[in-house]
């Protein structure tokens, strides 16, 4: 008796929106086949993880090629032909001996999802069941919060792969619209909604569901930082015409600096969620507000980053129209942050009446510390190493005060695009009070996607492997490295020696 093909859409990302019967299928399955690029990491994997069990067989099917030319008699296609056909093969080999094997999609099996091929090949030859998942289109409309359509209005899905002069042709005949396979066709995409006259109505959203997702007007994106995962998306035109009543607002409202933490929604506390939710007005930094899922009753105030004075007064202003304004910061909002800018600000006297709070985040600090150890274990101090707004005498001499206080040193804001020198000056002036061997921590975009915690020493730090997205913990004499099994750890003791 053959075993059982099983086609599973594991949704957009978010391993909650997984459904019941995929997780149970995954959790009984014999084998778990997973598509992946030639890097060998797969995300429908990472989705599955926890419902898979010890002594599954995993087949991983990694593609020989993804965007790159190729050799192959047949050519692009030709090569991805021959490696279906041999995916197909090492599947019926189980299939024959009686294995189920269930194989991962992402979003849903037979939408665009890699699955198909193997169900056109093999759902003929063996008993085979597909489950379907939560669509990308369908996770982006949800973070969004828009609807897609309303009674008897079309939705037109599209492959960013098209020429750009169908696409545009598509994309005027339409009432919603989704362009899935951004990454390389993204300025394509993004001019065709040009040429059909749709630009302003689009949304970029990316990674939807996951920790990293982020959503914004499509025309303010960036073409050099789009992935793959992502898709442009015009959601219902009735969304344009609906303007929802609203409580006349009668006295000043509030301003709530709210801390972000370093990365993500896990990352966020539940009264920040609770703040955040009960907002009418979202000021901030345009990256940082965009980590906040869109409500589409909430006004969103992007501002660029150096402008902060601007930025507090704005959220003031609007407060005492009536509104209740959450001003956005990462991390902890009173920790080089927009708490004590909304302060200074709110001091004028016309603000008087303005109730300010300031709502506590997880601190960058904390957050690399938490990943290499407990290296903030005992005293320790915080600095940022800009001198944007202090003179680099008074940097250079609270960096050597820290120093021959023996104290950790939790260093902010090391390097930018203008500002590349500051690292090796700190470096030096460390050095001539602490031993060339003193643990150094280097955390960069912790808690995000591209994650990375490096442990090395005082002596070794190099100064061009660091950049604005780095925070810099320095140890101690007391700060200790332990090589453990898995990784290197770093503390300090909570005792110092008499």
């Amino acid at each position: 008796m053959t075993g059982t093909l099983y086609g599973v859409g594991l949704g957009p990302g978010d391993p909650e929106l997984m459904t019941v019967k995929a997780a149970r299928l995954i959790g009984a399955a014999d084998v778990i086949a997973y598509h992946a690029a030639r890097h060998g990491r797969s995300i429908a994997r990472s989705i599955a993880a926890h419902h898979m069990r010890d002594g599954q067989v995993e087949e991983l099917l990694q593609y020989p090629l993804t965007t790159e030319t190729t050799d192959h008699p047949g050519g692009y296609q030709g090569a991805l032909d021959d490696f279906y056909a041999d995916c197909a093969a090492r599947l019926a080999a189980h299939l024959d001996a009686g294995r189920d094997v269930v194989v991962l999609c992402e979003g849903d099996p037979l939408f665009y999802g890699s699955y198909m091929h193997m169900h056109k090949r093999l759902a003929h030859r063996y008993p085979a069941e597909v489950v379907p998942g939560v669509t990308s289109i369908a996770g982006a409309s949800a973070v969004l919060g828009r609807p897609l359509v309303e009674r008897d209005e079309t939705l037109t899905v599209l492959p960013g792969t098209l020429p750009a002069d169908v696409l545009a042709e598509k994309l005027r005949g339409t009432d919603s619209a989704a362009v899935l396979k951004l990454g390389r066709t993204f300025e394509k995409v993004r001019d065709a909604l040009a040429e059909a006259g749709r630009l302003d109505e689009a949304w970029y959203v990316e990674r939807a569901t996951t920790d990293a997702q982020r959503v914004a007007p499509l025309k303010d994106v960036d073409p050099g930082h789009v992935p793959y995962f992502s898709l442009a998306l015009i959601p219902s035109p009735a969304q344009l015409t609906f303007v929802p009543e609203t409580a006349e607002r009668t006295g000043p409202g509030e301003v709530a600096v709210v801390g972000l933490g370093p990365a993500g929604r896990p990352w966020l506390t539940p009264e920040a969620q609770e703040v955040l939710a009960g907002a009418t007005d979202l000021v901030g930094y345009g990256p940082y507000v965009d980590r906040v899922a869109p409500n589409p009753r909430q006004t969103r105030h992007r501002t660029d980053n150096r402008v902060e004075a601007e930025r507090a007064r704005h959220a003031l202003d609007l407060a005492l129209a009536g509104a209740r304004v959450a001003v956005v910061s990462s991390g902890d909002p009173g920790v080089f942050a927009m708490a004590s800018a909304v302060l200074e600000a709110a001091a004028d006297p016309r603000y008087a009446d303005v109730p300010v709070r300031v709502v506590p985040g997880l601190t960058a600090a904390q957050a690399v510390a938490s990943r290499a150890g407990a290296p903030l274990g005992h005293d320790y101090c915080v600095l940022s190493l800009s001198d944007q707004l202090k003179p680099w005498e008074v940097v250079a001499g609270r960096i050597s005060a820290a120093a021959r206080a023996d104290l950790v040193l939790a260093i902010y804001n090391p390097a930018s695009k203008t500002r590349t020198w500051q690292v090796a000056a700190a470096r030096d002036l460390l050095l001539e009070h602490r031993d060339p061997a003193t643990p150094v921590v280097v955390g960069r975009d912790v808690g995000g996607t591209q994650e990375s915690v490096t442990v090395t020493t005082l002596g070794d730090l190099d100064p061009a492997t660091i950049d604005m997205r780095c925070l810099l913990i320095i140890g101690s004499s007391t700060t200790r490295v332990v090589e453990r099994a898995d990784r290197a750890t770093v503390y300090t003791p909570r005792r110092y020696p008499a």
